[in-house]
């Protein structure tokens, strides 16, 4: 009986590590870089894809911290016609907007909110605007908050945003 009770005692610890890992209860080192977490959700095939043209990967997967106001595939595809290949085509320019989306630092959404602005890894400042209880960056709102990475933090956003 000793036997079966070390079996089951085995398999609920089991059980409830699956529970915790899955309601999200690991560190934060256990968690993905922003680069493997963009992949996974599927929703920034765009996004990836430019990251890889503009050899931004390799920065965005390293210490960090990083906080990215990403635009999802549907945010890409409110561009004009012929935007985003011009933009894969021009290196240097692509690395300009991309950073424009990249703020170093972890910026939680509560910590968002209460900036008029953030410094971005290009340089210039983002705006950033609350109305109506809705968080705006530019003219991107933000829709999807602290997805937490290993090395920082993803908010999603409905537009591509532009430096001046």
């Amino acid at each position: 009986m000793k036997k079966g009770r070390n079996i089951l005692s085995v398999a609920m610890i089991g059980v409830l590590l699956a529970a915790v890992a899955l309601a999200g209860g690991y560190s934060e080192s256990e968690k993905a870089n922003i680069p493997e977490t963009a992949i996974q959700a599927g929703q920034f095939n765009t996004l990836v894809t430019a990251l890889k043209a503009a050899d931004l990967v390799e920065v965005l997967a390293g210490d960090g911290p990083f906080t990215v106001f990403a635009p999802s595939d549907e945010a890409f595809a409110k561009l004009p016609a012929g935007t985003v290949e011009g933009l894969l085509q021009d290196k240097e320019k692509l690395t300009s907007v991309l950073t424009y989306h990249v703020v170093p630092g972890k910026v939680l959404a509560a910590d968002v909110v209460k900036l008029s602005s953030a410094k971005t890894a290009n340089g210039a400042s983002l705006s950033i605007q609350v109305k109506d209880g809705k968080v705006f960056v530019d003219n991107a709102q933000v829709i999807k908050t602290d997805i937490l990475c290993s090395n920082g933090v993803i908010h999603i956003i409905d537009a591509v945003v532009l430096p001046k």
